[in-house]
C-alpha cells in the first residue's frame, strides 16, 4: 500500500487549510498514493478558541475532504474537531473516502508540559480501525503515542499498520522522545506506523503545541523506513504489510504477552 504523509502547518482559517488537502490530495493521487494522511488540527492549529471552528462529520468541512477523497480515488486521513454534547469539542480523525466516512476522537489528551487540552476538550471512549482494500489500519492521535496499551488493542482488533497523527508540543529533547516514541510503539506492536506530524511553524503560538515536524514511516521491527525534517513536505512511501507476519513470528511480543 502506498501511503502519503503530508507534513503541513495548519492556519487558523479552515478553509485555507482545506486548500492545502485539497492540493496535496492530488499530488499524491499522482505520485501513486492509496492512503492521504494530514495530521492532527487539520482543520484549524491550536492556540486559538476551537469550539467556533468545531463541525459534525456530516458538516461542511468533513463532508469537503470526502468530495476530494473520491474525485482522487484515495482515503484521506486528517485531524479536526467535532462538536462535544458537554460544550467542549472532540479532538477528531477522518478518515473518508470511497464508502469510508468515520472518525476516531482521541482517548489521551495533553494534560502535561504545562498544557491542559482536557479544559477544552472531551476524551473519545474507544480504539478505532479502518479497513483500506483488505488492509486494517489503526487510528491514533499525538499524545496517544505515549500509550502502548492502545496500540496493543489495534493490532488486536486486525491492525497492520497505525495512522499516527501529531500536532506535537516543542521543547527540550520533545523531537527526540518523539522519534522513541513512534519507533518504540511499532516495535512493541510489532505494526507499521505511519507518524505524520504537523510543521514546525518557527514561531511559537502561545505555548500551544503547534509541531516539529519529524513525520516518519517506521517498519514493525521499529526501524525507520523514511523520515522528515522540520519543515513542511510529504513523505511516499510503500507499506509491505504482509512483512507483519514475519515480524509477529520472530518478535511473538503480542502472543508471549501476560498483562
Amino acid at each position: 500500500m502506498r501511503v502519503a504523509l503530508c507534513q503541513i502547518a495548519s492556519s487558523t482559517d479552515p478553509a485555507a487549510n482545506l486548500d492545502l488537502v485539497r492540493s496535496h490530495v492530488a499530488s499524491a493521487a499522482a505520485r501513486g498514493a492509496r492512503v492521504v494522511v494530514f495530521p492532527e488540527a487539520t482543520m484549524c492549529r491550536f492556540g486559538v478558541s476551537l469550539g467556533p471552528v468545531a463541525e459534525p462529520l456530516d458538516g461542511p468541512w468533513a463532508t469537503a475532504v470526502r468530495a476530494v477523497a473520491v474525485e482522487h480515488g484515495v482515503v484521506v486521513v486528517a485531524g479536526m474537531f467535532t462538536p462535544s454534547p458537554d460544550g467542549r469539542v472532540a479532538n477528531t480523525l477522518l478518515a473518508t473516502g470511497a464508502d469510508l466516512h468515520v472518525g476516531y476522537d482521541k482517548i489521551h489528551l495533553f494534560d502535561a508540559f504545562g498544557f491542559t487540552e482536557s479544559d477544552t476538550v472531551a476524551p473519545g471512549a474507544k480504539p478505532v480501525v479502518i479497513e483500506v482494500d483488505g488492509v486494517t489500519l489503526g487510528l491514533a492521535t499525538c499524545y496517544d503515542v505515549r500509550f502502548p496499551g492502545l496500540f496493543h488493542a489495534l493490532a488486536d482488533e486486525g491492525a497492520t499498520a497505525v495512522v499516527l497523527v501529531a500536532s506535537w508540543g516543542a521543547g527540550p529533547g520533545k523531537v527526540e522522545q518523539w522519534d522513541l516514541l513512534v519507533r518504540a510503539r511499532a516495535l512493541d506492536s510489532t505494526t507499521w506506523v505511519l507518524a505524520c506530524g504537523q510543521a514546525d511553524p518557527g514561531v511559537d503560538h502561545g505555548g500551544a503545541p503547534t509541531g516539529v515536524g519529524h513525520s516518519a514511516v517506521v517498519g514493525p521491527l521499529g526501524g525507520v523506513v523514511d523520515r522528515l525534517s522540520g519543515e513542511p513536505g510529504v513523505l511516499v512511501a510503500d507499506v509491505d504489510t504482509a512483512s507483519v507476519e514475519q515480524a509477529r513470528r520472530t518478535l511473538p511480543v503480542l502472543a508471549n504477552r501476560r498483562l
